[in-house]
């Protein structure tokens, strides 16, 4: 009996382990044809970090909002501010991206030298990690960023997030706290 056993127990395994990749690969299939553009606006009411922030601030004197698309379908969506300093409040935020355009303004048009990440959420399994990686690879590539920094909410999930992704926490302020990502 046990001669017959294992071979019907091992066929097994071996046939659930193709039915569990071919599943997985489907799953994050997106993924591969995926890309990151810049968006004109997002729907506030989707982000779960920041909605009361509008449109009008998410593109506002140094300040972009990029997506990740794939299919013509947008999966995950990530804001930034590109400042000097690093910000410990939104409105910390707002005066040093202002601060850091019109400087630029200036002199060569490039913005700020640190991008400050401020809200990133997915509508999809696994964009959250996606747009981070294609986000870091825009301002490796980048000539004036030298730093990537979060301006993160005081939350269990968001310094689980950063951390699994790489990011070191920098310092913890009143109502945020900021992580930053190795560029080098």
């Amino acid at each position: 009996m046990k001669k017959t056993f294992n071979p019907r127990l091992k066929a097994r395994i071996r046939k659930n382990r193709q039915v569990l990749n071919k599943n997985i690969d489907n799953f994050f299939s997106w993924v591969k044809g995926a890309k990151l553009i810049e968006l004109k606006e997002c729907n506030t009411e989707e982000d779960p970090v920041r909605p009361e922030l509008d449109n009008k601030f998410r593109t506002g004197f140094g300040r972009k909002i990029y997506g990740v698309e794939y299919k013509g379908e947008i999966h995950a969506v990530m804001c930034f501010a590109y400042t000097n300093k690093i910000p410990k409040s939104v409105d910390e935020l707002e005066k040093l991206s202002t601060d850091a355009f019109l400087q630029s303004a200036m002199r060569d048009q490039t913005g700020g030298q640190i991008a400050i990440a401020y809200t990133v959420w997915s509508k999809k399994k696994g964009g959250g990690r996606l747009i981070v990686k294609e986000v870091f690879k825009k301002i490796k590539k980048s000539n004036h960023l030298n730093r990537l920094i979060t301006l993160s909410p005081l939350t269990k999930m968001a310094t689980n997030f950063h951390e699994k992704n790489g990011a070191k926490l920098i310092q913890i302020n009143e109502t945020t706290q900021n992580f930053e990502y190795k560029v080098l």
